[in-house]
């Protein structure tokens, strides 16, 4: 990989909950969360769900060994699912190294050998043959080559968190399950302030809009934000992108189109340069 002083980032699935392929999703993205992330020739992967797949396509077709950090947020079946069927774990010359929080009650490799129990999966975990090693994440973070990743805990269930990337002078911020106001999540009383911190001055957040403002009065609890609490927080933390995630199952492309219009328009109201845009598969961001 040639190396270069920048940060890029490519959604690979912006889908929340369930795959949705079809004409109505085709532009945005049907697949489920993963975003790649390259700083020089460090790869970075957040989150393992079906978009993984494509992403794993394009790196056997480079032709070289793999050599990855897969950072999960959650092991919710969305952010998991597509590890199965990621091609490099089956490449013995690859190296995969999963970070992720620690799950409650189990470990990592166990929630990943039971999605491919036979009675989930016809071919058995330790049929893959890459180099695959397990590190629960520690609270002082991860340093890579280029790379420092720090997370937050955020509002979702079970033990859920939010990535800071940042590398060359540059940064995003991934969080792509989490209720940013309502139900009843065990964080600290000032947490609003901590995740306005976390994110604060981001070059791009990637956060979690999955609701409408009317769908969400039947679904407080449910650990997602609506558009406008992303929206909020990006303005309270002055990052200069935002990027709507986890996109609903049941959200068009047409529907993404109206809501990132309507945004934009609030940006220009309030006089921000933040630029607004719905997460879509396939196109690739670069930060200096």
């Amino acid at each position: 990989m040639e190396e270069t002083q920048s940060l890029s980032i490519q959604c690979w699935g912006t889908r929340g909950s369930i795959p949705t392929p079809g004409p109505a999703t085709a532009r945005y993205g049907g697949n489920t969360s993963c975003v790649e992330v390259l700083a020089g020739g460090e790869r970075i992967i957040l989150d393992a769900g079906t978009g993984i797949r494509l992403l794993g396509e394009k790196l056997k077709q480079d032709d070289t060994a793999a050599d990855v950090s897969l950072f999960l947020s959650h092991f919710h079946w969305d952010h998991v699912q597509g590890f199965p069927f990621f091609a490099p774990g089956c490449d013995r010359d690859s190296a995969i190294r999963i970070i992720s929080p620690s799950p409650e009650g189990t470990d990592a490799e166990s929630i990943f050998r039971a999605q491919m129990d036979p009675a989930h999966f016809p071919i058995p975990y330790d049929a893959l043959s890459a180099g695959i090693i397990f590190h629960e994440l520690s609270a002082d973070g991860w340093e890579g080559e280029n790379t420092r990743l720090t997370a937050m805990r955020v509002r979702h269930a079970s033990n859920t968190v939010g990535y800071r990337v940042e590398a060359f002078d540059h940064s995003v911020v991934f969080v792509p399950d989490n209720e940013l106001i309502g139900g009843d999540y065990p964080t600290p009383e000032k947490w609003m302030d901590q995740m306005v911190a976390f994110a604060s001055g981001a070059d791009l957040l990637i956060h979690d809009a999955m609701f409408t403002a009317e769908e969400y009065r039947s679904r407080e609890g449910w650990g997602h934000s609506t558009f406008s609490q992303a929206f909020d927080l990006a303005e309270k933390a002055g990052v200069r992108g935002l990027q709507f995630f986890h996109h609903s199952p049941h959200r068009s492309d047409s529907d993404l189109d109206r809501i990132v219009q309507h945004f934009r328009e609030q940006a220009g109201a309030r006089g921000l340069s933040l630029k607004v845009q719905a997460a879509t598969e396939g196109v690739r961001l670069n930060l200096g």
